[in-house]
């Protein structure tokens, strides 16, 4: 393979905002519900990679012979890969498609075909479009994939510079599974790795850590029983970060939640938070496993998990730097490295003067 643009590529990221802007110079598309895909194409030699640059291609047999039939022979593609069941779109159907066996694979790709949905051009040909802005690589996004029609599996994204629009599909489309909004800065190059994007969606969500759980109260030694998840965020020095508590399941989910945790128990000495183990009283971090005026005769004491694994969890809003209320698990990320989970993706609350809300704004 010998492409302008070559693996790995980090994809650019966004930020979230709450409700659509309404500025110039903003380019709107859908927001697609599936696995970031970055697509190589040289010939009959295709590459697909992941969100944080691991290779997706082996699970997607199908979308490889698709983008032989349907992509121009020399192509670099940033989209999505999604799964449609009905009319929509199944994160969790999609999930399943990553499996280490070759013969699950292959019948997945059969019962469960993926999609792949283009919305951003890297390199055409011999040319690189890194570094062009937007405007100028939707263009010729346009032009070499204008003539994909609505069969797939291969699709161009829609796209408006209308904010009202833009509205009425953050509202429509939701219906489909789709997760929401994306605004992108029409001037803006293809920044890897850089949250240049907005995003809008329906409920604020964050990718965060699993680093330890708490057993539940009902929890006996015939049949262990998970509490609540601790969550972990890394700020921007690299240290990862108390969140808060992910705690409402199932009693049979509590149980396989158990045991499914077990392979990443540590020593506390082991984890990122065995720094903490000094403080035993009430402190200004909110430290888990310590005292706090709220928590005075409760068991704070938690299993430390090697932060491996990360979990997209749904949250009302922050207080300082952690979930004010427990956040509601929504699904395993298995695209996601631990450490790209940061600060960063949450939505930033402006700040305003609690003296001008309280004299009614005079």
């Amino acid at each position: 393979m010998d492409l302008p643009v070559m693996p790995p590529v980090q994809p650019m990221l966004a930020k979230s905002v709450k409700g659509v802007p309404t500025q110039e110079g903003l380019l709107f598309e859908p927001k697609w519900d599936g696995f970031r895909c970055i697509v190589f194409r040289d010939g009959d030699e295709v590459e697909l990679t992941s969100r944080n640059t691991k290779p997706l291609t082996r699970y997607f047999p199908d979308l490889v012979e698709a983008i032989k039939r349907q992509l121009p022979e020399r192509i670099v593609l940033d989209g999505e890969v999604f799964v449609a069941v009905g009319d929509r779109l199944e994160f969790e159907v999609l999930q399943e498609r990553i499996h280490p066996a070759k013969s699950r694979v292959d019948m997945l790709s059969e019962k469960t075909p993926a999609g792949f949905v283009a919305f951003d051009l890297l390199a055409l040909g011999d040319e690189s479009y890194a570094d062009r802005p937007l405007h100028e690589r939707r263009a010729a996004l346009e032009e070499a994939l204008g003539g994909l029609g609505a069969e797939g599996p291969c699709y161009l994204t829609r796209t408006t510079d209308d904010p009202a629009e833009a509205d009425r599909w953050f509202e429509q489309f939701e219906g489909a599974g789709l997760d929401g909004v994306v605004a992108k800065p029409l001037d803006a190059p293809y920044q890897q790795n850089a949250r240049v994007m907005l995003k809008i969606k329906h409920a604020r969500t964050a990718d965060v850590v699993v680093a330890g759980y708490r057993e539940h109260k009902n929890s006996t030694p015939e049949r262990r029983l998970l509490g609540s998840l601790l969550l972990g965020l890394y700020d921007d020095e690299g240290q990862l970060q108390h969140i808060g508590v992910s705690a409402s399941f199932t009693e049979k989910r509590r149980a396989e939640l158990h045991d499914e945790l077990q392979p990443l128990v540590c020593d506390i000495q082991d984890h990122p938070w065995g720094r903490w183990n000094e403080f035993l009283t009430a402190n200004p971090d909110r430290v888990p496993g310590t005292q706090s005026r709220w928590s005075q005769g409760k068991d704070l004491s938690f299993v430390p998990l090697r932060p491996e694994r990360v979990v997209e969890v749904g949250y009302e809003h922050m207080e300082g730097r952690r979930f004010r209320h427990t956040a509601q698990f929504k699904r395993w990320r298995p695209d996601r490295d631990p450490e790209s989970c940061g600060y960063a993706q949450l939505e930033e609350v402006v700040s305003y003067d609690l003296g001008e809300v309280l004299s009614g704004g005079h």
